[in-house]
């Protein structure tokens, strides 16, 4: 009897993990693009390891528009915690620019709205980190903008990495 539960058990969690694979490949293939411009970073800090620490210009000026509570003494960083939506407007190449936080407004034809979250003080758009294959690092030192596809409820995941041009980051196979 226990292995039958056991054996139920493991093909509900597989079904719930393949449900979850699928609508993410489902959101990457239809989500609306949004390119957000990458933040200035240290450049001693923007690689680390086989990953690339990610601050996007759209997230500090949510940061900038957001309540702070009354110990705010500016550099602690201590904006009231919580997800919400900004409204960002995405000119001819759908790079996205801060609007406004959403209010609940109708958008206009060249706006939509991206979910945010505030964790530790700091904003986050679906990631805070982009990773990479080990040996690729120089090729992403070029990375300028990060490519969004964004869902209908304005949640986001982050699709590549892109440069000042927007060509995507594709660094060559090295063996």
């Amino acid at each position: 009897m226990n292995k039958i539960i056991a054996l139920v058990a493991l093909i509900a969690v597989l079904g719930i993990v393949n449900a979850s694979i699928i609508g993410k490949e489902n959101h990457l293939a239809e989500g609306q693009v949004v390119y957000l411009e990458l933040a200035p970073v240290d450049p001693r800090s923007l690689m680390q390891g086989d990953y690339m620490a990610l601050n996007f210009r759209v997230a500090q000026q949510v940061y900038e528009a957001l309540p702070k509570s009354e110990e705010y003494r500016g550099w602690n960083r201590n904006a009231e915690a919580g997800d919400g939506y900004v409204v960002v407007t995405l000119d001819e190449k759908k790079i996205g620019t801060f609007q406004r936080l959403d209010n609940s407004t109708p958008l206009a034809d060249n706006e939509t709205r991206l979910r945010y979250r505030v964790r530790n003080g700091e904003v986050k758009f679906a990631t805070n980190a982009f990773f990479f294959q080990e040996g690729h690092a120089q090729a992403y030192e070029a990375a300028r903008y990060g490519q969004f596809r964004v869902a209908e409820d304005g949640e986001l995941l982050l699709a590549a990495m892109f440069n000042e041009t927007l060509e995507r980051i594709q660094p060559a196979n090295q063996e």
